[in-house]
């Protein structure tokens, strides 16, 4: 775990709060319970995106142009993207989810918007692995299927329409090595950015079961009343 300092001095009624963690660490699960139990307003950034693109506004447009060229988002068009919906929740309490993935974005968005916390989930490699490379979907529904804990009850085949599952490249396990790999590569950089800034709160484990009740109890201590 990295060191921290408190956080309970300095923190005003409004409250930002950002949770980081690789894919695969269950950062939907506990931002959800966050968001069901503390009241906090839920920011991700990739519904984000997709809703200035559905929406054709001036960075949707110019987002979509790298988006069919098949090209990343550069960093100064991304955190303008994120700005321009945090702006919308002045002195509200929000959580921001999948955002800034690199260093370069951390300080492009540090100098327009301060967190007061940072959620880190420090979930083993080999855990996230044994939960990816068990994942399959039902493309046309977005039906998620796990082999262990959510298995479909006839191997390989949708529950409701009887159509074959599939497992996303992304989930394959040629592939998930080399996506954790560069998470911690780039994140890395960004957790020791936000530690020196003394709001950083790594929690880590094997269950999201067992990590939520130590955030939640967390949360409860630090937010403003």
């Amino acid at each position: 775990m990295i060191a921290t300092r408190p956080f309970c001095s300095n923190i005003s009624r409004s409250f930002r709060a950002l949770i980081t963690g690789a894919p695969g660490s269950g950062k939907g699960t506990i931002s959800s319970r966050i968001v069901r139990d503390s009241g906090l307003v839920h920011l991700s950034s990739g519904d984000v995106l997709r809703l200035h693109v559905k929406q054709g506004s001036k960075l949707g447009t110019k987002a979509k142009d790298y988006i069919d060229r098949g090209v990343l988002l550069p960093d100064n068009l991304i955190v303008e993207l994120m700005i321009s919906e945090i702006d919308k929740l002045s002195n509200k309490r929000w959580l921001l989810d999948g955002f800034p993935r690199t260093i370069e974005q951390a300080m492009q968005l540090d100098m327009r918007q301060k967190f007061d916390i940072v959620i880190n989930l420090d979930i083993p490699f080999s855990e996230i692995k044994r939960r990816i490379e068990q994942r399959y979907v039902h493309l046309s529904s977005g039906r998620v299927y796990h082999l262990e804990w959510n298995p479909p009850k006839t191997p390989g085949i949708d529950d409701i329409t009887g159509e074959p599952l599939v497992q996303r490249e992304d989930d394959k396990p040629e592939t998930v090595d080399a996506r954790l790999n560069i998470f911690q590569s780039q994140m890395t950089p960004v957790l020791e950015f936000y530690s020196k800034q003394g709001i950083l709160k790594t929690f880590s484990g094997t269950e999201s079961d067992v990590i939520y009740p130590e955030i939640n109890e967390f949360l409860r201590k630090v937010l403003p009343k």
